[in-house]
């Protein structure tokens, strides 16, 4: 973690967040105790800013300063509010293209779909303000520099965003293995939002009930699934293919 891009202490992590400062994440010690550790909690859920519990040798690896039981990352990019994004690519005549990422939790996938997301056009990349990946050096590194160009937002809901880029003409496109509709025989032409599953999960039960369209990519060998980074890849150029 780059030392310029965190904040330790308590007291510290508290009024940075107070100030508007764009937290990441915030990594707490799993056994902290006290008023004060009580104080940043409710402060972290108040705000709807990540955290989660690791153990103090991480901590100590993160910083050899007098953390205090607590360490936040400091997002390195400004994220862009969802309806002032949505309503300017709508706007703007061109036919939207949105991706939604239902909790990817691996910096480096992050990263890198970002990367491959900036080659293809891509209008907004939406997250979850908690349980997705941060946006932290690793990001940066594996998007070879496209997460400063392309918009990201952070929402409180996967659902709500979802709805509001219904409510405004653009159809959900889930990618998931729970289908039997294939990726090639969707139009893509149209304005879309292209949703991507966590690692392990996959997308949310609760989120495929209330998508347009789901689709998947054809698998011939013996292993079931995909890189997520890679699969994203292949939805993303196939709309670009259609769109040509």
């Amino acid at each position: 973690m780059e030392k310029e891009n965190q904040i330790f202490g308590i007291r510290a992590i508290i009024e940075a967040v107070n100030a508007g400062k764009e937290i990441d994440k915030v990594f707490i010690q799993t056994d902290a105790q006290g008023e004060l550790m009580q104080e940043l909690l409710k402060t972290l859920k108040k705000n709807s800013i990540n955290f989660s519990y690791v153990p103090v040798e991480k901590l100590n690896r993160l910083t050899i300063n007098n953390h205090q039981g607590a360490v936040a990352t400091i997002a390195p990019i400004s994220f862009v509010n969802l309806e002032t994004l949505v309503d300017s690519v709508v706007e703007s005549g061109k036919t939207p293209l949105f991706l939604i990422l239902d909790q990817l939790s691996d910096a480096r996938n992050f990263g890198a779909i970002i990367r491959t997301a900036e080659c293809t056009g891509v209008d907004g990349i939406i997250v979850q303000k908690t349980g997705s990946a941060p946006v932290n050096g690793d990001t940066v590194k594996t998007s070879a520099g496209a997460v400063f160009n392309v918009p990201i937002c952070k929402v409180d809901h996967i659902k709500d965003a979802i709805f509001y880029l219904q409510g405004s003409g653009i159809k959900t496109v889930a990618a998931t293995e729970k289908t039997e509709d294939s990726l090639y025989s969707l139009n893509l032409n149209e304005p879309i939002a292209i949703i991507m599953g966590s690692e392990d999960r996959g997308i949310n039960p609760s989120v495929l009930k209330i998508v347009d369209e789901k689709a998947k990519l054809p698998m011939f060998g013996t292993i079931g699934s995909l890189n997520v980074s890679v699969a994203c890849g292949a939805f993303l150029y196939e709309t670009v293919r259609q769109r040509q």
